[in-house]
């Protein structure tokens, strides 16, 4: 019954639901429910109102016609006693309203109320299944898919919904997901309003920015798709963030100290010496934001906040005035990214960072070399990101509650790792064989990254301390997970045949996790 509704979905989704729902709709003409409405039916300035709906208590009368229309109406009256979430709703007001709508309101914005009876509860859940369909699964470029690929989109569909709902898709990355989602349903709405309110001939501008509408749109349905097809394995489709020009040096040659704290002393600068330009700010974003190539940021022991952090595009070096602990830069929860560089050189020393609701890793080398000296990540979403043809330096660092892998070297990238703890990193809730236990550090060898790893002590991750992902044609060994414990077998050779091909270096590092090292075909 199922692959039959499917099926028929796929030739024409709104005729299938509607034919699923009737069938549900014909066993009980009259039933109570709530309908749940916008609030722009009912106040003036609803921006104002902090309710997501206005809910009514109804009595529903279903005589649905055979029609297939898009949209299946239900007859309502209001309920007695009258009852609302609104406690003040005038009783006039609602029924004026749906006066105005002739009683007939949609049915899936009705919500049976629970108790009845067993039909009643029936209808409750086909209605359950068509607004989760909608919402989650239906896509309005499904059209062009055959019938035999479409059953196994809808599958990885609800296998993707269920990995955000169990917590698998980290919640910061699910919400990034939805937000999309529901961003391309709201512009698909807007475009075919916009174009149902031309009555005639578009005008020059009328069509200029009805084909603006269009191409926004299809440059959304293009990200979501990509989306879908990672099956949001890491943090989605990692596109640069970084828009902002590079300043470069001043034009005097000359290199600036920001000397960031709540009030300067004249013990804090001592140690500069007389022929030091310095510059004070009490706000950390303000002090990158003056940044030249060549400028050092020097922070004082706090907390603080920098949106600036996430577009470092000058030749800087930021360091905290004090131990690590002392410093604290905290992410802001409403941006997608933490720090972000596209600098040719930019170094960070003696600071915390703390990742708080942002989506992207941590720290994202999107092009460059960046070094982390004597710091601290406590990471929330992802760890620390390096893309393509970006360099990464960490020495003498921690790195802690990633939610994959605690360093990913993307194809073409380069690390080098001396002396740093990573540990209780990836917190997906993955079984051990599966691909999201990646562990401590995560390589994606086509083209191969290159790694050097010296005095590091991996632990207490969900999965391996290193995994080399590598394209299942890439490997001549069967199997998913090759694990390499034991010395002097034939597996060890040829470890180190690949290690030597990635330019693998590891000397004097310490990994306690039960699998230290593995290769995983993807």
């Amino acid at each position: 019954y199922e692959s039959e509704i499917l099926e028929e979905c796929c030739q024409d989704a709104n005729k299938a639901m509607s034919k699923y729902l009737l069938e549900k709709l014909k066993m009980k003409e009259k039933w109570l429910g709530v309908w749940k409405t916008n609030p722009e039916l009912f106040f003036i300035n609803s921006e104002d109102v902090l309710i997501p709906f206005v809910g009514i208590l109804v009595e529903v009368t279903c005589k649905p016609s055979q029609s297939t229309s898009s949209h299946l109406k239900a007859s309502i009256s209001v309920a007695e006693p009258f009852s609302s979430n609104i406690a003040n709703i005038p009783r006039e007001l609602v029924d004026n309203v749906l006066e105005e709508l002739d009683h007939c309101v949609p049915l899936l914005e009705i919500y049976p109320v629970e108790g009845q009876d067993m039909v009643v509860f029936d209808i409750a859940q086909a209605l359950d299944v068509v607004r989760f369909f909608y919402d989650f699964l239906w896509r309005d470029w499904d059209e062009d898919e055959s019938c035999e690929t479409y059953a196994a989109l809808v599958e990885e569909r609800i296998k993707l919904w269920c990995d955000i709902e169990n917590g698998t898709i980290p919640a910061p990355i699910g919400q990034r997901f939805r937000k999309n989602l529901e961003k391309y349903k709201n512009m698909h709405l807007e475009l075919i309003q916009y174009q149902s309110n031309i009555k005639e001939e578009p005008t020059a501008e009328e069509a200029v920015e009805c084909w603006k509408k269009y191409y926004e749109l299809v440059m959304l349905c293009g990200l979501l798709k990509i989306w879908e097809d990672l099956r949001l394995r890491a943090h989605g489709p990692l596109t640069p963030r970084i828009l902002r020009r590079r300043r470069g040096h001043r034009d005097d040659g000359k290199a600036v100290t920001h000397i960031v704290a709540k009030t300067m002393t004249s013990e804090m600068v001592k140690d500069f010496s007389v022929e030091t330009q310095l510059q004070q700010h009490d706000n950390l974003n303000m002090a990158l934001d003056s940044c030249y190539s060549g400028d050092s940021v020097v922070i004082f022991p706090g907390e603080y906040k920098a949106v600036n952090l996430s577009m470092l595009t000058e030749d800087i070096i930021i360091q905290g005035a004090g131990k690590p602990e002392e410093i604290v830069i905290v992410s802001e929860p409403t941006h997608e990214s933490f720090v972000v560089s596209k600098a040719q050189n930019v170094k960070l020393m003696h600071l915390t960072l703390v990742q708080q609701g942002t989506v992207d890793g941590i720290v994202v080398v999107e092009s460059g070399h960046m070094t982390f000296v004597n710091c601290i990540l406590k990471c929330e979403g992802t760890g620390v990101c390096v893309l393509t043809g970006a360099s990464l330096t960490i020495t003498n660092s921690e790195i802690t509650g990633a939610q994959g892998a605690g360093v990913e070297l993307h194809p073409g990238s380069t690390a080098i790792l001396e002396g740093n703890k990573i540990h209780h990193c990836n917190n997906f809730k993955t079984s051990e064989s599966s691909q999201g236990a990646l562990g401590g550090i995560n390589i994606k060898v086509v083209p191969v990254p290159k790694l050097k790893m010296k005095n590091n002590h991996i632990y207490s991750n969900n999965g391996y301390g290193v995994t080399i992902l590598q394209p299942m044609d890439q490997l001549s060994t069967t199997g998913g997970i090759l694990e390499f414990t034991a010395s002097g077998d034939a597996e060890e050779d040829m470890l180190s045949k690949l290690m030597h091909e990635l330019s693998l270096e590891m000397s004097s590092n310490t990994l306690d996790d039960i699998k230290g090292l593995s290769i995983v075909n993807s």
